[in-house]
């Protein structure tokens, strides 16, 4: 267990998966060495096979997301000690890989400072095309949080695809998927989609329909909805890159500025944020 990093307990996690039902395996070739992880405020199912989760559930929250930004990210990525040794992902296994560790439940969602840790799992990490990470697939996220924020409660479920005859696999040992997919389910509305993106530069997402992602995935990935919210896409937000800040006084958000100035502004917070935990971190060293 990681005791350091905040572990994946057995525990109850029915409250992340709506309607108390976890994601359902379709294909049978995805079917083998799986083990459950249960987290702060996450789950995650794990595959031994591509060393990556299949899925992260979530259940996103208005006063969550709220929390979430008042806590500042402190990298620290680590095994899961909580799985096999044979079926884990190693931190050696992304060095000098080209990819980016990327979050399939993000950091930016967890509303505290363990729950973020815990995130940091390379359990709940795949190897992800490090433009797609940072531009696209970091417009999704804040997208989803945003408009979690406007409904006031989503059950939210993100993983990889593998398709294709080959896929590929950094150190020999962790499969990099071909697509990433974030399903969504507004329990008060009923309407569910998701969105699909490639794993590659220049990728451009698409709404599908959890019947299309079904196909795509091998997953029903919210097995109690009816078959009609299935068959269509809800309206996702189209991604957008936001900055941190608050919503502008007629409620619409703030756009970073491009270029030069969202850099120096980029800039000038991260430096902030580090000053900020080396005070604390003295400050805990002293007291």
């Amino acid at each position: 267990m990681l005791a350091s990093h905040g572990t994946a307990k057995a525990r109850d996690c029915s409250a992340l998966f709506a309607e108390g039902r976890r994601p359902e395996i379709i294909n049978v070739k995805l079917d083998q060495r799986l083990v459950p992880l249960c987290y702060d405020a996450f789950a995650v199912l794990h595959s031994g096979v591509a060393r990556t989760p299949l899925y992260a559930a979530e259940r996103l929250t208005r006063e969550g997301v709220s929390a979430a930004r008042g806590i500042d990210r402190i990298d620290a990525f680590h095994d899961e000690d909580a799985l096999p040794p044979d079926d884990r992902a190693l931190l050696e296994d992304y060095v000098r890989s080209g990819f980016d560790r990327g979050h399939m439940a993000p950091a930016g969602d967890m509303p505290t400072e363990a729950a973020q840790a815990q995130s940091f799992s390379l359990a709940n990490v795949v190897p992800q095309d490090r433009a797609v990470n940072r531009g696209l697939w970091a417009a999704i996220e804040e997208s989803v949080r945003r408009l979690s924020t406007r409904r006031g409660t989503l059950f939210v479920v993100t993983g990889p695809v593998y398709s294709g005859g080959s896929v590929r696999a950094i150190n020999g040992r962790v499969l990099v998927p071909t697509q990433l997919f974030k399903a969504l389910y507004d329990p008060a509305t009923g309407e569910a989609g998701a969105y699909l993106v490639p794993n590659a530069d220049d990728a451009s997402w698409r709404a599908v329909s959890l019947d299309v992602l079904r196909q795509e995935t091998g997953l029903d990935v919210f097995p109690t909805l009816p078959a009609a919210a299935k068959a269509t896409a809800m309206a996702l937000p189209e991604p957008r890159v936001y900055s941190r800040g608050p919503a502008d006084g007629d409620g619409s958000p703030h756009r970073r500025r491009p270029d030069a100035d969202s850099f120096e502004a980029w800039a000038k917070q991260e430096l902030h944020r580090a000053l900020r935990r080396l005070w604390r971190d003295l400050m805990r060293a002293i007291f």
